[in-house]
C-alpha cells in the first residue's frame, strides 16, 4: 500500500568536519519520502516557496512521489543551517528561517483521503490530528515529533498519540515525553497514551523497538565513510514505513524487519551530504546491505 506522508521540504545550509553544502535539499518530508520511495508509493504533503529549484521537483518525480500535495507558493522556502562537529549525534542549530512553512495548513488532496498508511512527520501536533481528521480509516498511523513540541505542546502531543499507531522518536525525546529515565519504564508509559509500538532511535548507537509483547535491539551499521547525519532519522523511518508498508502486515517479523530496513536506510544516508547518496540507490543495493545486516546480528544458540 501507498503511504501519505505530510512534512517539511527545506532547504539546508550543512557543515561537518568532513565537508559543507548550502541551500541542498532537505526537510524530514524529503528524506522520508526518498527513502520510503524504493518500498513502495509515496504521496507527498508539504510546502515550499516560489524560490525552490526546479531540479528538486524533478529528482522527487524521478523516484515516482506523487507530487498532488505538494504547493508552491509565493515567499521563500523553509531553510535550516546547521553544523556538526566530530561528535556526528548532536547537530548545532545557526538559523533557522520558516518562511512559508509557518503558515502550513496542510490540505490533503481528495485523492489522498483513502490513505490507509499515513506518517505525520515532525511538525505542530495539532496540525498532526488535523491531517487524521482528513484521512478515511487508515490501517497504519506513525508519527514523529521533537522536544520543541513536547515542551511546548505536551497536552496536544498527547491528545494526537491516541490516534497513533507508532512513534518514532530520539532517546532523548522519549526520556522527555515519559518524564522517566529508564527506557524499558519511560516506553510502557508512552505506550499506555494509545502508541502500540515505540520505536527509539539512537543514531550510532542502532535502534530499539517496543511491541506489546516484545522488544528489539538493531545495531548501527558500521560504516569507514561519514560524510553527514543530517535526515538519517527520518531516512530510518522511510525504509521502516516503507517496508511495513510493502509488507501490508504489521507483524513481529515485519517489524524486525521494518527496523533493519530503516537502519539501512539510515546507513546509506550518512554516507553524502543532502540526498546525495540515498537518491542513487537501488533494490539491489538495499537489499544486499539487508543481508550484511542479518550477518552482524547472527549468533548461534548454545547446543
Amino acid at each position: 500500500m501507498s503511504i501519505l506522508v505530510v512534512g517539511s521540504v527545506a532547504l539546508d545550509s550543512v557543515k561537518t568536519p568532513f565537508g559543507k553544502v548550502d541551500n541542498a535539499l532537505g526537510g524530514s518530508a524529503t528524506y522520508f519520502s526518498i527513502a520510503a520511495s524504493y518500498f513502495t508509493k509515496i504521496r507527498l504533503v508539504a510546502v515550499v516557496g516560489d524560490d525552490f529549484p526546479d531540479n528538486h521537483i524533478r529528482l522527487l518525480e524521478s523516484h515516482k512521489i506523487d507530487l498532488s500535495g505538494l504547493k508552491k507558493v509565493q515567499g521563500k522556502t523553509f531553510r535550516w543551517k546547521g553544523q556538526y562537529t566530530y561528535d556526528l549525534n548532536q547537530a548545532e542549530t545557526l538559523d533557522t528561517q520558516l518562511n512559508v512553512f509557518a503558515t502550513f495548513r496542510p490540505d490533503i488532496p481528495v485523492e489522498y483521503r483513502d490513505a490507509k498508511c499515513v506518517f505525520l512527520g515532525n511538525i505542530d501536533p495539532e496540525l498532526q490530528l488535523d491531517v487524521l481528521k482528513q484521512v478515511k480509516n487508515p490501517r497504519l498511523v506513525a508519527c514523529d515529533t521533537m522536544n520543541f513540541w513536547i515542551s511546548g505542546k505536551r497536552p496536544q502531543l498527547k491528545k494526537t498519540l491516541k490516534h497513533v499507531d507508532i512513534l518514532l522518536i530520539n532517546e532523548a525525546e522519549v526520556r522527555q515525553l515519559a518524564e522517566e529515565t529508564n527506557l524499558v519504564k519511560a516506553a510502557r508509559r508512552i505506550m499506555s497514551w494509545g502508541p502500540t509500538a515505540l520505536v527509539i532511535k539512537r543514531g550510532e548507537y542502532g535502534a530499539l523497538f517496543f511491541g506489546k509483547n516484545h522488544i528489539f535491539s538493531a545495531p548501527a551499521y558500521p560504516l569507514e565513510d561519514i560524510a553527514d547525519p543530517t535526515g538519517a532519522g527520518d531516512s530510518f523511518a522511510g525504509g521502516f514505513m516503507g517496508y511495513l508498508a510493502r509488507a501490508g502486515s504489521t507483524s513481529a517479523v515485519n517489524l524486525r524487519r521494518a527496523i533493519i530496513f530503516g537502519s539501512v536506510m539510515a546507513s546509506f544516508n550518512v554516507e553524502d551530504f543532502s540526498l546525495n547518496r540515498l537518491a542513487k540507490l537501488d533494490w539491489p543495493k538495499i537489499t544486499r546491505r539487508f543481508q550484511q545486516f542479518k550477518k552482524l546480528t547472527h549468533f548461534e544458540t548454545l547446543e
